[in-house]
């Protein structure tokens, strides 16, 4: 059996309108498809808020239980203060995790016409301290009508938008006052548009924000002592009301995270390193990883900026870097970490990176067996020193300050320079080690340094022919010093999102040190600008651009000075 075949029109005018009926029909099909879509998008964001949401009010009740337990039978012992004490970093996590997936929510919903956004329920804030300093700001009142523009306006009343804000030691409560003014000959109501804030409702003030986000992520003061902090200066500040604003103030600083990510991988050598970071995971800690990628073109007078870029991950293992450097094509100078190995691959499908190590980690293994300060503090116990690691460090001692003499010179007269007098040295110290290691037997302890370097000598002597590369890897490991020093004040990062955001932070606090800037000044305006500011003038909220416009902005007399 056959079916008829599609009776088509015999002239072309009703060909023509058939066509288009066609077309309409197929672009009414599509937008249908989009609308739901983005429906789909909006419910989906809509329910992880509420999951998260759940969650933070899970933890807050086990919280609460745990503290009332305590005041009915007292102190039982320190393990439950250190029970509390981890209920309320995870509270933290869940309560900052929640408010990032509820913006989510509402950015997904906009999207669309007929979801709801999410939002969540917040606790009453308790009323401020009556003698808290209060500041009237008053927006000027319109002087015509917008709608007919008559002049005879009459004030019909006003809308006050109270946020807390801190002033160098010392707050103080704005009143942002709207007055409304009603037209006596159209009836029409004018009011100023409303001021944009940091946070909704203009809660908490761009330096408060940036001050309870520095110390946290910058000086590594825990959410709980500043709530304590504040509460010992006469502000109310609950931890789960401060985990609400960290929240906030990550989600909105993230497309400058994304503009440092690019900037530090678009470099032509980078430093990488990591350090650990012991992470909390279903009641127990698991030890997870902090990386960095440093860009850092000082050393050989380059003219980009520096910044650093952080990551987080659960574990060590090498599939780690390989993401985060999966567009990277420069020079990548870190330690012999195995991880990096498929990077360096010829084969690889992106541009392979090209190695330079870390003369700091060779000498290290030297200097541990020729560490004489060491040795006569050990006294007789000590095992005697190494002459071989003594020599060894000598040699190397020479390169480095040869180095220091070329730190900032162009990379064409550092290139000159080791031409002239480092690659005597190195060729020298290269024969002797292959020397020294035929003479040496399998259980010396000498002999580990030796082949630490000599089985990766071509990637150690690249230095030598491109003055762009360092000779250490100090630029990564000065980034990840002040991680290593918080540990003892924070012990623990509360969850994996906990440690990414510590990486978003962290990413923006050591960039602004890098570029002498103080990042608690920057952030705060950042905070402030950084909604209104357009996609296009994004980029002048970045550290050096920051920089650069203050500068640009100073009269002529303080510039000189």
């Amino acid at each position: 059996m056959t079916s008829k075949p599609v009776e088509l029109p015999s002239d072309l005018a009703s060909a023509y309108v058939a066509l288009l009926a066609e077309r309409e029909a197929l672009q009414a099909e599509r937008d249908v498809a989009v609308a739901d879509a983005a429906n789909w998008q909006a419910e989906a964001a809509n329910a992880q808020a509420m999951l998260s949401d759940t969650a933070a009010r899970i933890a807050h009740l086990e919280l609460r239980i745990e503290k009332l337990k305590r005041e009915l039978y007292g102190q039982r012992s320190e393990r439950t203060v250190r029970l509390i004490e981890q209920l309320e970093l995870e509270l933290e996590e869940l309560v900052t995790s929640a408010t990032e997936d509820e913006l989510t929510a509402q950015a997904a919903a906009a999207k669309t016409q007929t979801v709801r956004p999410f939002t969540r329920k917040r606790p009453v804030r308790k009323p401020w301290p009556d003698d808290i300093e209060h500041e009237r700001v008053v927006i000027d009142p319109p002087t015509a009508c917008a709608c007919c523009g008559g002049s005879r306006l009459s004030k019909l009343g006003e809308d006050v938008t109270e946020t807390l804000e801190e002033i160098p030691r010392r707050f103080k409560l704005i009143a942002t006052v709207r007055e409304k003014f009603t037209c006596r000959d159209c009836e029409k109501i004018t009011q100023p548009p409303a001021p944009f804030h940091a946070t909704p409702r203009g809660f908490i003030g761009p330096q408060l924000l940036a001050t309870i986000l520095f110390d946290k992520f910058g000086m590594h003061a825990p959410l709980n002592r500043q709530s304590a902090r504040f509460k010992a200066e006469g502000i109310d500040l609950p931890l789960s009301t401060l985990a609400d604003q960290v929240g906030h103030g990550t989600f909105a600083v993230m497309p400058l995270f994304q503009l440092i990510e690019r900037h530090v991988l678009a470099a032509e050598r980078l430093h990488g390193d990591d350090t650990t970071i012991r992470i909390l995971a279903k009641g127990k800690c698991a030890t997870g990883r902090i990386w960095t990628y440093t860009r850092d073109d000082r050393p050989f007078a380059g003219p980009a900026p520096p910044a650093a870029i952080y990551y987080a991950s659960s574990d060590r293992r090498g599939e780690h870097p390989q993401k985060h450097l999966a567009g990277f094509g420069g020079i990548l100078q870190c330690d012999c970490y195995s991880g990096f190995e498929p990077l360096f691959d010829p084969q690889r499908k992106e541009q392979p990176i090209t190695p330079a190590f870390c003369y700091a980690h060779a000498r290290r293994g030297f200097f541990e067996l020729a560490d004489i300060a060491k040795k006569a503090r050990d006294g007789k116990k000590g095992k005697p020193i190494s002459p071989i690691a003594l020599e060894a460090v000598r040699r190397l001692d020479a390169l480095f300050e040869i180095e220091r003499a070329i730190n900032g010179r162009s990379a064409d007269e550092r290139y000159a320079v080791r031409q002239e007098k480092s690659k005597p040295l190195l060729d020298d110290m290269h024969a002797w080690l292959l020397r020294e290691r035929d003479t040496l037997s399998r259980s010396s302890e000498v002999l580990k340094p030796i082949n630490y370097m000599l089985r990766r000598w071509a990637d150690f002597a690249r230095f030598i022919d491109d003055g762009k590369i360092c000779l250490s890897n100090n630029a990564a490991e000065r980034a990840l010093r002040g991680i290593a020093l918080g540990r003892r004040n924070w012990t623990f990062a509360g969850s994996p999102r906990g440690a990414d955001r510590a990486a978003v932070m962290l990413t923006l606090i050591t960039t602004a040190r890098l570029n002498d800037v103080d990042p608690k000044a920057w952030l705060a305006d950042v905070l402030a600008r950084i909604a209104d500011l357009p996609a296009s003038r994004l980029h002048e909220l970045l550290p050096w651009q920051w920089k650069r416009l203050r500068e640009a902005d100073k009269p002529a007399d303080q510039q000189a000075a």
